[in-house]
């Protein structure tokens, strides 16, 4: 019987779980037409079809189909699967590399003219989307109504037409936020730093924007991109959209934002949502350029410095550890804040982390390369990551041969029924149904010649010798450590090995607990590179490391290893 795994999605807030359930059932009653196996049922909630690379869902049913876990994937229609044509096309490849054909209600099965076809329309009809969707915004905006989202000082107006219809776009003033809105501009004016500001509010229990705890940059933002509530121009009157755009990065699939040119720009003037007056808006304007100059004043004061003292600043010690230390209590970022000393920044910039306890910098990095050199390295954990990645290589290897003797016996066998047809065609032995058969038993054997051609090849056995040489390794490694002319090339190299770090305050005055999370997998593929560079300190006699250490590195993971420093 046919196995057969289906796929839903839906996209929109405005859509709801039982819409996935809906497309499920309607699969489900065509398998059952059919007569196919429902083996498996994949789906997306609530997340965009102009991107594959972010859907769990449709990641996991690929991983399946290449697993053989189902015979033919069957979905409602092809925009469901995705509404981007080279996503679409990427997976129509790879289903057809696995040997799962696609079949969806409204298109039957899906062939290249459907991906081209109607990977076309979808693309062309989301770009459709997109701009009526803006235009329906614009005409919103020039008439003073929102163009989506609220800002902190106001209310969203709930009222119907004269057709029942929701009333999209209106606001008034919420007085009681309106007031934390003067204050902070006043505070701001006076002289009162933005991190102080949010400190003081969240500390008398005042929430910000969307019910969040109020941060610095929550109030200074960023003043060309018109972020941040001391550069809201609504507080004045004056509705501001269109100052950015949002795209796709192909890569990751997520928006990033980009600066549209100020003629872009729609202004509406809207005096009924005036929060300040013009002079305290001023004064906030007259302190922000006093800082920029100042901030621009002492950049080049470094800058010149820098230039004067480029030997002394060479050698000026960098953070290793930046982007990687967190928050025992309240899991965020430590960064290095004052006279290198790292700091919870939440404590810092918001007060709403107790977690008061610092660290300095230079003790820090110690304790970490010391547990690095003493505990991650360890010689009972390089031989227990060895024997992990010998057995997982090793039943790779033997996977791999049972699947290419699998499919060369099947090819073999392909071949021969067509040999077989041939011969009888020869013979006079010509019927209608033996095109049908020829086709399938060509199509079956272009696809097990494509899978053997993309059969890696064998990788070594690893052998117990092989935890000798990653003893051999970390030795060199741990060596740099304690050689001053190598230790910082070491150090930073040694970077890429940590997960993260957590640090949590003690019982008593001073005291810090930091607890490292390694990551082993790392450090062979670190080693492995060294190796293939030749780098002299990863260097060693050929008889040792032929075909093994390149064996260690083959794709298998471990669990991250935790200790404390």
């Amino acid at each position: 019987m046919t196995r057969v795994a289906l796929y839903a999605r839906y996209s929109s807030d405005n859509q709801r779980d039982a819409s996935i359930e809906d497309q499920f059932r309607i699969c489900r009653e065509q398998a059952k037409r059919e007569g196919w196996k429902v083996v498996g049922a994949y789906k997306d909630a609530s997340i965009s079809g102009s991107s594959m690379i972010l859907r769990p869902g449709i990641q996991t049913l690929l991983q399946d189909a290449q697993a053989g876990q189902f015979d033919l994937v069957l979905s409602e229609a092809l925009d469901r699967i995705s509404r981007d044509q080279a996503d679409t096309a990427t997976l129509f490849k790879h289903l057809q590399f696995a040997g799962v054909p696609m079949f969806t209600l409204a298109e039957g099965e899906i062939t290249e003219l459907h991906v081209g076809l109607k990977g076309t329309m979808n693309a062309l009809m989301l770009k459709d989307l997109a701009a009526k969707t803006r235009r329906g915004l614009r005409g919103r905006v020039e008439e003073g109504k929102s163009g989506g989202g609220i800002s902190f000082g106001y209310n969203v107006i709930k009222q119907m037409d004269a057709r029942g219809e929701l009333i999209r776009g209106d606001r008034e003033i919420n007085e009681a936020e309106a007031d934390i809105v003067r204050r902070i501009f006043r505070e701001f004016a006076a002289g009162i730093g933005p991190r102080t500001i949010a400190r003081t509010l969240n500390a008398e229990g005042i929430q910000g924007p969307g019910g969040k705890p109020w941060g610095d940059t929550t109030i200074r933002g960023h003043v060309k991109r018109g972020t941040g509530l001391i550069n809201n121009e609504l507080y004045i009157g004056r509705l501001v959209w269109n100052r950015m755009r949002y795209i796709k990065d192909p890569r990751t699939g997520k928006r990033v934002s980009r600066m549209n040119p100020v003629s872009e720009w729609i202004t509406t003037e809207v005096p009924e949502l005036r929060i300040l007056d013009d002079e305290l808006w001023q004064a906030v304007k007259a302190r922000q350029a006093d800082i920029a100059e100042k901030y621009v004043n002492v950049t080049e004061a470094i800058r010149a410095h820098h230039q004067n003292n480029r030997l002394n600043t060479t050698r000026r010690p960098r953070s290793l550890l930046s982007g990687l230390v967190f928050c025992g209590c309240c899991q965020g970022p430590y960064s290095l804040r004052g006279a290198g000393r790292f700091a919870c920044s939440n404590h810092i910039s918001k007060g709403n982390c107790t977690n008061k306890a610092t660290i300095r910098q230079e003790e820090l990095e110690q304790r970490v390369l010391a547990g690095i050199k003493d505990r991650l390295m360890a010689p009972e954990i390089a031989a227990d990551a060895m024997k992990a990645y010998a057995e997982e290589t090793n039943r790779l290897n033997r996977e791999r041969r049972a699947n290419g003797d699998a499919w060369r016996s099947e090819l073999a066998k392909v071949e021969k029924d067509i040999r077989g047809i041939i011969d009888a065609i020869k013979a006079g032995m010509l019927h209608p149904s033996m095109k049908a058969e020829m086709d399938g038993l060509e199509e079956r054997k272009a696809q097990l010649t494509a899978r053997l051609a993309e059969v890696p090849q064998d990788i070594p056995d690893v052998l117990p010798i092989a935890s000798t040489i990653y003893a051999k390794r970390v030795t060199r490694l741990t060596e740099a450590l304690d050689n001053p002319g190598e230790q910082v090339e070491a150090a930073e190299a040694l970077r890429g090995l940590i997960e993260k770090i957590i640090l949590t305050p003690g019982s008593t005055r001073g005291e810090i607990y930091a607890t490292l999370y390694g990551d082993l997998r790392t450090i062979l593929h670190w080693l492995a590179r060294q190796e293939s560079a030749g780098s002299p300190k990863a260097k060693t006699p050929a008889v040792e490391t032929t075909g093994v250490l390149a064996s260690v590195v083959a794709g298998v993971g471990f669990e991250p290893t935790t200790f404390r420093l």
